[in-house]
């Protein structure tokens, strides 16, 4: 292809879907990864032949495989946006196990999989790059998410062990931690919010009351008040595609917030941020 060709994942809506529509703006040819065949549907009817869709489930390492073949098969890949993922609500003391390893498989092993399959493409372009999108819950964490906060955590340590290992060979790897931004994972939230706690013994709804009411009232903040995706691509797509990156970027001001309350000493943090008990 002589256009520059990206991968990005989770394109059917959100921040991915705001970063195909920045790329191919721009000219470029963009591998989308989804799982239905009505994001792929959609996204063939908006984007046209600057989209090859890519049928990929970050749980399916057979999925993850066949794509970067297919990617490899077509040429040098300049660039790849790891940004599919999912968020697990509920106090961790009644979590399942299984869900809880289904949300380190999605959003941490399924991250490193796709990394893994498209590096012999990212290899034959130059100065390819590598963009993961983590969360300032990467930065710091409150109750009733922790699965979630413990994948972002996650993140932040195979980034940062990515952008050594690959350094020498010229593949840049940038993390890119958005605030809250206003797409579809809010009211999805309040669902699973709603059916973690009639799934909770009474005894647990009773006691961890107050910090479900204070997640949802947070989750129902960041549908109204969150940025716009659009913002958070255009950062997403600089890490990309700029001469020169940093290793990180926060988006929004939330972000910048939870980055501050991240360097202060733990109780005084606490307080600052646990829901009242």
């Amino acid at each position: 292809m002589t256009r520059p060709s990206f991968v990005v994942t989770g394109a059917s809506s959100g921040i991915g879907r705001a970063c195909v529509a920045e790329l191919v703006r721009r000219g470029s040819h963009v591998w989308a990864g989804v799982r239905t065949d009505a994001d792929e549907t959609d996204l063939v009817r908006t984007f046209g032949e600057a989209v090859t869709v890519l049928r990929m489930d970050l749980r399916d390492v057979a999925s993850i495989a066949a794509c970067g073949e297919k990617v490899a098969a077509a040429g040098p890949l300049r660039g790849l946006v790891n940004n599919a993922g999912m968020a697990r609500p509920g106090p961790l003391e009644h979590v399942p196990l299984e869900d809880f390893r289904q949300q380190l498989e999605v959003n941490v092993t399924g991250q490193l999989a796709v990394t893994q399959a498209m590096l012999p493409a990212l290899r034959a372009a130059s100065a390819a790059r590598v963009v993961t999108v983590g969360s300032m819950g990467g930065r710091i964490a409150g109750p009733m998410v922790g699965p979630y906060h413990t994948s972002k955590f996650a993140l932040v340590g195979l980034t940062d062990s990515l952008r050594a290992e690959l350094a020498p060979s010229g593949i840049g790897v940038v993390l890119v931690e958005p605030g809250a931004v206003a797409t579809s994972i809010w009211p999805r939230a309040r669902v699973a919010a709603e059916e973690v706690r009639a799934a909770l013994p009474e005894a647990a709804r009773e006691r961890y009351a107050a910090q479900l009411d204070e997640a949802e009232r947070s989750a129902e903040r960041s549908a109204r008040n969150g940025l716009p995706p659009e913002r958070a691509a255009r950062i997403v797509v600089h890490a990309l595609t700029a001469r020169r990156v940093a290793p990180r970027y926060l988006v929004g001001r939330d972000a910048h917030v939870a980055a501050v309350l991240a360097k202060l000493p733990f109780r005084l943090r606490y307080r600052l941020t646990a829901a009242k008990r």
